[in-house]
């Protein structure tokens, strides 16, 4: 007889983005006209750089070569692109070394893959609203899961008093910034309190870093390893998808300090177990053009695209501050999140902006029970539609 993973049986209904796509599709029969502006997808709408597609190229004309083929590749990555991505940070004044980036297919696959190295018994705090994978690959794993719920009175930030006062303890706390949905970016001394909490309760931070390109403002740390402690208490993830468009060709990073130790076990250790035992690398021809991300051209490359992206943000905030909205996020982050106008709830506000102007968005009550109320644009669309549905949005509330 076989024993299935009863957890699976305790998640919810995974409703948002097909319940976006079923009103979308019912909308667009009823009204086959009408063009739809799209601003809750999550997903890039500009190609790769010419130095990815140049390296991609290369990395296949390679595998024509007897010389120059690739089989499997090593499992925690080719050491060129582990060298890169250590370099990235080195450039930024942040220690990490090539032993200490292990090279992925992307950063969900990352952050369900990880909890592996956790005991079965160990809880998990997420701050709400969140990226709702976070909380399926717990119920999963069968983690015992707090939600930590978040508001605007806080900036959509909180810090480890807000865990004290709701009585939570727990042994891996996620945070994600800048943050998916909120845009809401964490400063340096917000995030050395969550260090010095972690160091000090012997918990581990999963930092959630992949839209870390987006910060322009240079006083916001882009990774957590800028902040002294960190290194004996966090796992760092990243992501190529938003900084360069990799949502469908797939690769990321995962950072581990040496270290990193709890009970007797180190962390980088067990990493290199896990990658070796239960993966069998990443393409050699991905990882070739993950490579020229890092490379000079290739950063002077990809920050035209997401200059590109911040545009977009900056025009749809631009149009919530001539109706005098409340939101956040958008200068360092590619989400914008507004507060529905008129006490409207989150699915009320997407049927409204749907039926009205074509616009859509993603409801906050899907990123969680605190998101209700709240609404999320995204910057990833194209800048003509992203100017259009801006421009209906303002004529909209305005009224």
């Amino acid at each position: 007889m076989s024993l299935p993973n009863k957890h699976y049986g305790e998640l919810k209904d995974s409703y948002l983005f097909f319940n976006i796509a079923q009103k979308v599709k019912k909308y667009q029969t009823e009204h086959p006209d009408k063009k739809m502006y799209r601003l809750g997808i999550g997903d890039v709408s500009l190609p790769l750089c010419d130095a990815v597609i140049k390296a991609l190229h290369k990395g296949v004309d390679d595998q024509a070569n007897k010389d120059s083929f690739h089989g499997y590749m090593p499992e925690c990555g080719a050491p060129f692109l582990r060298e890169k991505i250590a370099e990235y940070y080195n450039k930024r004044g942040i220690d990490i070394t090539a032993e200490e980036a292990f090279v992925s297919s992307g950063a969900s696959d990352e952050l369900g893959d990880i909890i592996d190295m956790f005991d079965r018994n160990t809880s998990v705090l997420i701050m709400e609203p969140a990226y709702p994978a976070y909380v399926d690959a717990n119920v999963m794993a069968g983690k015992k899961i707090y939600h930590l719920p978040t508001s605007s009175d806080e900036g959509f930030l909180p810090t480890p008093k807000s865990a004290e006062k709701e009585g939570i303890k727990a042994d891996v706390i996620y945070i994600c910034s800048p943050n998916n949905p909120t845009g809401a970016v964490y400063t340096k001394a917000g995030l050395k309190e969550w260090v010095d909490y972690a160091n000090t309760n012997g918990s581990v931070i999963l930092f959630d870093a992949a839209y870390e390109a987006f910060i322009e403002d240079d006083s916001l740390p882009k990774s957590i390893f800028e902040i002294e402690g960190a290194r004996t208490c966090a796992i760092e993830i990243c992501s190529l998808s938003k900084t360069a468009g990799f949502t469908g060709t797939r690769l990321g990073y995962t950072v581990i300090p040496k270290t990193l130790e709890r009970d007797g076990m180190n962390f980088n250790a067990m990493w290199v177990r896990n990658r070796t035992t239960k993966t069998n690398g990443v393409s050699y021809i991905i990882q070739v053009g993950g490579a020229a991300v890092f490379t000079d051209e290739g950063q002077k490359q990809i920050h035209e695209n997401i200059n590109i992206y911040k545009n977009n943000a900056k025009v749809i905030m631009e149009a919530l501050d001539a109706v005098g909205i409340w939101y956040c996020g958008g200068k360092n982050a590619p989400y914008v999140w507004m507060k529905c106008p008129d006490g409207m709830g989150s699915w009320e506000f997407f049927d409204y902006l749907l039926e009205n102007i074509q616009v859509i968005g993603t409801p906050g009550e899907g990123f969680g029970k605190c998101g209700e109320g709240y609404f999320r644009f995204s910057s990833f669309g194209s800048p003509e539609d992203t100017k259009e549905a801006a421009e209906r949005i303002k004529n909209l509330l305005k009224k």
